[in-house]
């Protein structure tokens, strides 16, 4: 049977529609207020918001927050949190910043290399122009989102550098031009590769381009510093000079080399215990996979809690920062705005369909601080977040998260891979389930 053709709204239709709203006085005071005021004033849910306790059983200490501005940097600011963490306890210092305009300069100019050597082989390969899998990465290139193990690509590759050392500039704290720059240099170089110019020679051109305006943009990193500092107790200390790569050892060492990233997948054709990995996502060329561990988020919490509680130090994971987000107190619940009860509009969708139909997906990296435990030992009620919007909202820019969001809103962490039991540890070798670019497991980065 033939499909019918769609309706046109018509006259009639909109002046039921017109009516409808009209005869309910409840939809009158929610326009009158929320023109006033704005929705998320109207659908605030005080009770809730009241309840919702700042005190914590287990706290990290991690000094004041950072603030990544007018970038997409979460990623880089979230890890350098963690990491920062272990460098003040082996500096004995209690402020601490890593640069991270130096981690972006070389993220940036690794990811030129990876984008440019993927996309030569796949016009080798007979990959069309329009088609959807190069139309998807030729929009999404130079973003400034990134996974855990793309930081630690950078940061094992080319250490780390006091902020001190490579400050920000105007370019780090508002990104977008740099990086439509280097977008349309890059998206140059594609269509010379169509054309049919040399590939090793397109590869080094646009290499050497980026090296230039990633300069002219942030400045040129240093290959070494004199690295000098008193600590709390007021010892001067002369370390003399050091290259990056020996400052992130000296300070930082190997304890978060032997991270792994665990993801809750809530797709049921996904299963848990089984590796995911996103097709052509990555920044170092030879650098470690961008992948994740699919486990259930009990789990998820299980290991958070413990790294908080027993080792003390922040965890890195990522989330949908956006729903139920009241951003000037530092709030997130899942019942903290009642939308719906304004609007009259049912919201409710899973965390798998909200996954499956494009509601809901990773797009902020932060780091927990603190854990609220119930007296069991193991129930977490609630967590301490440091963010990285800066310290005039919030408590001091750290937030609060409902144990009940954690659920719905969380989708990844960082851990030791040694809090793996062993059918875990053993899933890590096998294949992983390869996502297509375009996944939302792949949408932080």
């Amino acid at each position: 049977m033939a499909q019918e053709a769609m309706k046109p709204l018509d006259n009639e239709r909109l002046d039921a529609i017109r009516d409808e709203f009209g005869q309910n006085p409840i939809n009158r005071i929610a326009m009158n207020a929320v023109v006033e005021s704005g929705i998320d004033a109207v659908a605030r849910n005080a009770s809730r918001a009241r309840t919702l306790s700042r005190r914590f059983s287990v706290t990290v200490d991690n000094g004041k927050v950072t603030n990544q501005r007018r970038s997409g940097r979460c990623w880089l600011f979230s890890s350098l949190n963690v990491a920062r963490n272990i460098a003040k306890k082996n500096l004995g210092i209690k402020e601490f910043e890593f640069s991270q305009s130096y981690a972006m300069f070389f993220d940036k100019l690794e990811r030129v290399n990876y984008f440019i050597r993927d996309v030569a082989d796949l016009v080798a390969a007979g990959e069309s122009e329009d088609s959807r899998l190069m139309q998807h990465l030729l929009h999404d290139v130079m973003g400034d989102g990134g996974q855990w193990t793309m930081a630690m690509n950078i940061y094992q590759k080319y250490g780390a550098v006091p902020k001190e050392v490579f400050p920000e500039s105007a370019s780090s704290k508002a990104t977008a031009t740099m990086n439509t720059n280097l977008r349309t240099m890059l998206h140059r170089a594609v269509a010379r590769l169509y054309a049919g110019e040399d590939a090793q020679q397109v590869i080094d051109d646009c290499v050497s381009s980026a090296y230039r305006m990633l300069c002219i943009h942030l400045g040129e990193p240093p290959r070494s510093f004199e690295w000098e500092y008193t600590d709390d107790d007021g010892n001067f200390h002369r370390d003399g000079e050091m290259t990056p790569q020996e400052f992130w050892n000296e300070y930082v060492g190997s304890v978060l080399d032997e991270y792994v990233c665990l993801v809750d997948d809530p797709r049921a054709d996904h299963p848990k215990g089984r590796r995911i990995a996103i097709e052509h996502l990555g920044n170092v060329v030879d650098g470690t996979e961008t992948a994740y561990l699919n486990v259930p988020i009990d789990f998820m919490k299980q290991c958070a809690r413990k790294i908080l509680s027993e080792q003390h130090i922040p965890v890195w994971f990522g989330a949908d920062c956006h729903p139920m987000m009241d951003r000037k107190e530092g709030a997130w619940a899942t019942d903290l705005f009642e939308y719906n009860r304004v609007y009259s509009v049912d919201f409710d969708m899973d965390k798998e369909t909200r996954v499956r139909f494009a509601d809901s997906q990773m797009n902020h990296a932060m780091a927990f601080v603190g854990v609220d435990v119930a007296d069991d030992g193991e129930t977490t009620r609630r967590w301490r977040v440091e963010n990285s919007w800066g310290d005039e909202i919030a408590d001091n820019g750290y937030f609060t998260m409902d144990d009940a969001w954690f659920d719905e809103f969380v989708y990844e962490v960082a851990v030791p891979k040694s809090m793996l039991p062993a059918e875990y540890a053993k899933a890590l070798e096998e294949p992983a389930i390869v996502l297509p670019a375009w996944d939302p497991m792949g949408a932080l980065a």
